[in-house]
């Protein structure tokens, strides 16, 4: 069971590492008191785990010292999931201060007073799975235990009553989100809280339910915070991971684009360019294919392009679809002649791609499609130095040496 809530600590507290970067939590008060909230979450796994409860009671010395330990960081979560709750609402910022300060001010209390009531109750035998249920008729434990419960369960039905009104409101990965929030504290309040009361209300009555606190409560406690965690991360963590698969997809498809202009691109290289993200290597990609482009610019053939969208156009290609292939075509051509080192031809006006046009990948992209479509070019005649083919890059011949 140790290693179960160990592991939903752990799950839990990543869920912030993955969410937020440390530079960037503490100037905004949202991210803040995310983090606060998740991290405080893992912190009451840890020390509501039986090996740690043992651990701090024998470093004080005092019999269940865990116990208001882990009651009063249990109560600062719920305090920071009514924080998190005021910064998500959000409104003017001296409202959104006193409300926060107000219920710091009230959890304060709380956990004061399960102090208070901890040492004012006689508590020596030491329980480090059933200490509810066992204490659960004794003087001054009895209203500790209730008070930590009620404290955490107020919380939760707040954080319910937000998320259903908020689901109704937003779509997308956010309202995913918030429904696997929902979905956690709903497994909170009917698997660990309502397990926890019912336990305690037997014992009222002499019934043995201990099962319920020591053998349910735990792994339903541990199951939602594992759902809350994925609603946290979930809205904040799939469109990276979605801008990084499609721009791995996108470099894949500038393939054919940059091996056709990639000699003469003058960009550098950047160190360790290949352990980079997706992302990182399709910019530099973009950058030198654009570098690449100006330097082709002076050996694009006017008359190459206009007789091939001609052509396209009268095939019933549309007039987007037939510039983008008289493009491709010039631009093979103007790299033939790069590579083959001819004077560029007098055409004595500039001409701006399509794909130098629009912003980000796509336009290049289209290109790229585009000259992977280029028919193969036409056999030369013996003797003659044929032309690349669509997609390759001639290269220069060796000078030859007598």
């Amino acid at each position: 069971m140790s290693l179960v809530v160990y592991l939903a600590a752990v799950v839990f507290g990543m869920s912030a590492v993955l969410l937020y970067r440390p530079s960037t939590v503490v100037r905004n008060p949202l991210n803040l008191s995310t983090c606060v909230a998740i991290v405080l979450g893992s912190l009451v796994f840890v020390c509501a785990a039986p090996p740690t409860l043992s651990a701090v009671n024998s470093l004080t010395g005092t019999p269940n010292f865990g116990a208001p330990l882990t009651y009063g960081m249990l109560s600062a979560y719920s305090c920071s999931m009514l924080v998190l709750l005021i910064n998500w609402r959000g409104g003017p910022r001296p409202l959104v201060r006193r409300l926060v300060l107000r219920s710091i001010a009230a959890y304060g209390l709380l956990v004061l007073a399960i102090v208070v009531l901890f040492a004012l109750s006689d508590a020596d035998t030491e329980r480090l799975r059933d200490l509810d249920t066992y204490y659960a008729n004794t003087p001054f434990m009895r209203e500790m235990i209730l008070l930590y419960l009620a404290g955490h369960s107020a919380a939760m039905l707040a954080v319910c009553l937000v998320c259903l009104k908020w689901a109704r409101e937003v779509t997308g990965l956010l309202r995913t989100g918030l429904r696997l929030i929902l979905l956690g504290v709903l497994l909170d309040l009917a698997g660990f809280q309502l397990t926890k009361y019912t336990a305690v209300v037997a014992r009222w009555s002499d019934h043995d339910l201990d099962f319920l606190s020591t053998d349910v409560a735990p792994p339903m406690a541990s199951l939602g915070a594992l759902v809350c965690s994925a609603g946290f991360v979930l809205p904040r963590l799939v469109p990276p991971v979605r801008a990084q698969w499609q721009a791995r997809r996108d470099h894949r498809r500038l393939a054919p684009l940059w091996t056709l202009v990639r000699s003469a691109s003058t960009a550098p290289r950047p160190p360790a360019a290949r352990w980079q993200l997706p992302q990182a290597r399709l910019q530099w990609r973009e950058v030198s294919i654009h570098d690449a482009l100006l330097s082709l610019a002076p050996y694009f053939d006017h008359g190459v392009r206009e007789r091939v969208r001609d052509a396209a156009l009268r095939m019933g290609r549309s007039p987007h679809e037939a510039r983008l292939q008289a493009e491709a075509a010039m631009l093979a051509d103007a790299a033939r002649r790069a590579a083959a080192r001819e004077e560029p031809p007098e055409t004595g006006r500039s001409y701006r791609l399509h794909a130098t046009e629009v912003p980000g990948p796509s336009g290049l992209v289209e290109l790229a499609r585009a000259l992977d479509r280029l028919p193969p070019a036409p056999a030369a005649p013996e003797g003659a130095v044929p032309p690349p083919m669509a997609g390759t890059m001639a290269q220069p011949e060796e000078p030859h040496v007598a």
